[in-house]
């Protein structure tokens, strides 16, 4: 199955807001953010208020934010995605009129944002501007409407059980073979491997795919429920069609402070394992010279990637284990003060960070040139940066792993996504049972 496109029609160009006549005509946005409590009814998450089958999702934890409708789409392609994306967003709030009585990061407005990995992806990247946004962080709730033009009052009434839509499961799920069969793949990370021995790399990540056709349509909530419930330390994000629970935080720009989570090396969990195996097994995940060697360079990265735009920065010496229900991975939490002096939005640091070494190699050009060469598929937008920004320029940004995206055009076909570093000392069939191992989110979240 091909990826689905969101094109340019012909002339547009890119940034450009999608149905929306120039800036000079445009109507400004009107955007109400007021406090709310949510209903009562057994909600466990922020995903079980959204009312429609097209929703936008960012939550950790029970936190976050959820949306829907559409005030303004956005699209862009090419090297200047991220840049022609931000100069449309820029231009909607300098029209926009805001009155916000919560001032909390994501109260406002805002836009959630999906971006292919590679700039030749015909999937290119997308801004979406929610009509209805919903958010929570700890113990404050609030809501926020977006429309050009008067629009509905930001009140509790939008959240109303009889404005939701039943979510149903999909049914019976048949698997096939994406753009490279999983028997074949092994061939193509030992092509890699002897490339790296040979000195023309130190580090590339190869991903796969596999297609699954549903019975029933797949209604992007019930994965959203299911990933929310059991993935709760991953970001569970859904942003035109890409849906997933990531682990890995790509950037996070808050009021000056700056975050990234750099996850590189994983060891798979086996299904009913004990807290003792799974503490022996992260041991070996913590001493293995392989994983830390592809760990480094991830961190390196990052930290390259980060340090012009701060005044000082933390960066760990040595990864701690993260526990997840299907994996453990080495994790680095790099840390930082941005310089206030011309900082840029968080839009722009997940541009400066993307790609990073933990969904690419190292150095990055021949990484990504050898990814091109040697995959056999356009990731589209697996891999690259998903979450959303808001009007200060603050936001948060994952990379879209752990993830699926949903065909536009046949709402029962979906395709799944895997990754997996790959450096000298790299086993081929060891990486397939990796990447089969990190298939398992989104698998169980499609099934019954």
């Amino acid at each position: 199955m091909s990826a689905t496109a969101f094109p340019q029609p012909a002339g547009r160009p890119a940034g450009r807001p999608d149905h929306a006549p120039p800036a000079s005509e445009a109507r400004r946005l009107v955007v109400r953010t007021a406090p709310v409590d949510l209903p009562d009814d057994g909600l466990t998450t922020l995903v079980d208020l959204l009312p429609d089958a097209r929703p936008l999702a960012w939550v950790r934890r029970g936190d976050g934010l959820v949306a829907w409708g559409e005030a303004l789409r956005v699209t862009s392609r090419g090297d200047g995605r991220f840049a022609d994306a931000e100069a449309a967003w820029q231009a909607v709030l300098e029209r926009a009129v805001v009155r916000d009585d919560v001032r909390l990061p994501g109260s406002g407005p805002i836009a959630f944002g999906s971006f292919a990995f590679d700039p030749a992806s015909e999937e290119g990247g997308v801004l979406v501007v929610p009509r209805v946004v919903v958010g929570r962080r700890g113990d404050q709730a609030w809501i926020t409407t977006i429309s050009p033009g008067l629009g509905a009052a930001p009140t509790a009434a939008l959240l109303a059980p009889s404005r939701r839509t039943p979510v149903t499961a999909p049914g019976a799920v048949t698997e096939s073979d994406g753009a490279v069969a999983a028997p074949d793949w092994p061939g193509i990370v030992a092509d890699a491997v002897a490339r790296i021995q040979a000195g023309r790399l130190e580090k590339v990540v190869l991903a796969r795919d596999v297609v699954v056709t549903t019975e029933g349509p797949l209604d992007p909530r019930w994965l959203l429920r299911r990933l929310a419930a059991a993935y709760e330390a991953t970001w569970t994000f859904s942003v035109a069609g890409m849906v997933g629970a990531t682990p890995e935080l790509l950037v996070r720009s808050e009021k000056g402070l700056v975050a990234s989570r750099v996850l590189a090396g994983t060891i798979r969990r086996e299904p009913g394992m004990t807290d003792d195996d799974a503490l022996l097994r992260a041991a070996q995940l913590a001493r293995s010279s392989k994983d830390l060697e592809e760990h480094e360079h991830a961190v390196v990265s990052v930290a390259r990637a980060l340090e012009p735009f701060c005044t000082s920065m933390n960066v760990p010496e040595q990864p701690f284990v993260l526990h997840l229900p299907n994996v453990m991975h080495l994790a680095t939490d790099v840390t930082g003060v941005l310089d206030r002096t011309g900082a840029p939005s968080s839009l722009a640091l997940a541009a400066a960070l993307h790609p990073s070494a933990a969904v690419c190699g190292t150095p990055t050009a021949r990484a990504r040139d050898l990814i091109r060469e040697i995959e056999g598929m356009d990731r589209g937008r697996y891999a690259g940066p998903v979450g959303w920004t808001g009007a200060d320029g603050d936001g948060e940004w994952g990379i879209a792993l752990r993830s699926a995206r949903i065909d536009d055009m046949h709402p029962h076909r979906v395709r799944l996504f895997a990754g997996c570093g790959v450096v000298a000392a790299s086993d081929p069939a060891a990486e397939l049972a990796e990447s089969e191992a990190k298939l398992v989110p989104m698998r169980w979240a499609l099934g019954g």
